[in-house]
């Protein structure tokens, strides 16, 4: 449920956000709005309110909006009214309604990241592990305990904006110099190159394909949380329980219980537990055998109590005063959006795969996932749904709002509207383009929810 209220909720937002666009630079530019509609199909929901008398209309299918405008070319628009019809406007007023609806999806983004470069943003602080040997990052010469300071001259503050900056450099394969700081508080610059990255390890975990990976917090076998329908659940443990030996075995650390679990799929599992300082007779622990990736392995639901005071230490809480705060929100919307067109270019040409198209389930999905870990997460995760929506619209395919700016950029530079059947044919071939792109996403959409 929370899954679907939070999908509903944040295509709403978006919908409105992008429609809202196109209707106030529609009002500023003279043209008379019918109906602005939050959805498609049959009305749930209508009002009609203001001087024009505007239809405020939610309906049933919530995967999308549109404005409708007075245009002759929709129907008979009364004399007096003419001068307040779409058709009848410049083409740079045209021009300008239109590409109204993708800035407002940027400008929310904007908004989004500004709040949350004020308010902070929790990360993990980038403190590298020991690489695997013969790795990208340990021919470079990464050492366990050396923290990332900056990639490229731009500071680096978490795990997650290293990942970000690296991930951007290798779609681009250009070598970065990585600035660390040692354990010792000696710094030491470091050359990553992405020679032998395969596209889908760009695609995938890119740091962890280089051999960074961050130095994990060492926890003791203490449970947190059982999950209530897991392995452990059914065995009985429960939160609280130090695990003191597996098949005879002493785990030192938790690192060490997940790597007995995840070797013993659907294999049972003698657990010696103590709890509140008592030991307990032993527990019979069979995980469950989980395939992801084409792997498999075991998994019995059970999470570690984690020490606040030891993750005060792990985690950097980042935040920005108002006015840096704005041009950092700018720049992110900015290189997320282009990163974005770069994936898609990538696409087309086969560098990258298909494979990585989302439809809606995928990002339900995200939406239910980001607002359970809280609502800073799930703006995020909106501002980034708005970038898309927009970049998603400037696209040059006709039905969507870059294929009118392609038109009206062609009539601009030739003096003359494009032919009606042009328009008809473009009309066509739009529809077809963008019911396959649908399709295909959804297809992933599937293959992902069976392969999870």
């Amino acid at each position: 449920m929370l899954t679907i209220i939070a999908f509903i909720v944040a295509l709403s937002v978006l919908v409105v956000v992008h429609e809202f666009g196109h209707y106030w630079v529609a009002r500023r530019c003279g043209v008379k709005v019918l109906r602005f509609s939050v959805g498609f199909g049959k009305p749930l929901w209508s009002r009609t309110l203001g001087r024009d008398g505007t239809e405020w209309v939610i309906a049933a299918i919530p995967l999308g909006g549109y404005v409708k405008m007075l245009d002759e070319r929709e129907g008979d628009v009364p004399a007096h009214e003419l001068h307040r019809a779409f058709n009848r406007k410049s083409v740079w007023q045209r021009f300008a309604i239109v590409l109204a609806g993708p800035v407002a999806n940027f400008l929310a983004a904007v908004l989004l990241y500004w709040v949350l470069f004020i308010h902070g943003i929790p990360g993990l602080i980038p403190v590298v592990a020991e690489p695997p040997p013969a790795s990208v990052a340990a021919r470079a010469g990464f050492a366990a305990g050396e923290t990332v300071l900056a990639v490229d001259g731009v500071s680096v503050k978490t795990w997650q904006d290293f990942r970000w900056i690296v991930l951007q450099r290798a779609l681009e394969r250009r070598p970065v110099q990585v600035e660390l700081q040692g354990q010792q508080g000696t710094a030491v610059l470091r050359e990553l190159r992405f020679d032998g990255l395969e596209s889908g390890d760009i695609e995938g975990d890119v740091l962890g394909a280089l051999g960074l990976l961050r130095q994990r917090l060492v926890l003791p076998p203490v449970i947190g949380q059982v999950t209530g329908n897991g392995a452990a659940a059914r065995a009985g443990l429960q939160g609280g329980d130090r695990i003191m030996a597996i098949n005879g075995e002493r785990p030192e650390t938790w690192d060490a219980v997940v790597q007995k679990v995840r070797e013993a799929a659907g294999q049972p599992l003698q657990f010696r537990v103590q709890r509140a300082e008592v030991d307990l007779p032993p527990l019979a622990v069979t995980p469950d055998t989980i395939e992801e990736g084409g792997l498999r392995f075991g998994r019995i639901g059970a999470s570690p109590r984690m020490d606040p005071d030891l993750m005060k230490g792990m985690i950097a809480d980042v935040s920005y005063g108002p006015l840096e705060s704005i041009w950092r929100a700018v720049a992110k919307t900015w290189e997320t959006a282009l990163f974005s067109l770069r994936m898609l270019g990538k696409m087309v040409i086969g560098e990258v795969s298909v494979k990585n198209l989302s439809g809606p389930i995928t990002i339900a999905d995200y939406a239910g996932q980001s607002a359970q870990n809280g609502w800073i997460s799930y703006l995020l995760f909106l501002a980034l749904i708005s970038i898309s929506l927009g970049v998603l619209n400037l696209l040059p395919i006709p039905l969507l709002d870059g294929g009118h700016l392609m038109y009206y950029s062609v009539e601009i530079f030739t003096g003359k509207p494009v032919p009606d059947r042009i328009m008809e044919v473009g009309q066509q071939v739009g529809m077809t383009l963008l019911f396959a792109l649908m399709a295909f996403a959804l297809y992933n959409d599937i293959n992902r929810l069976i392969g999870s």
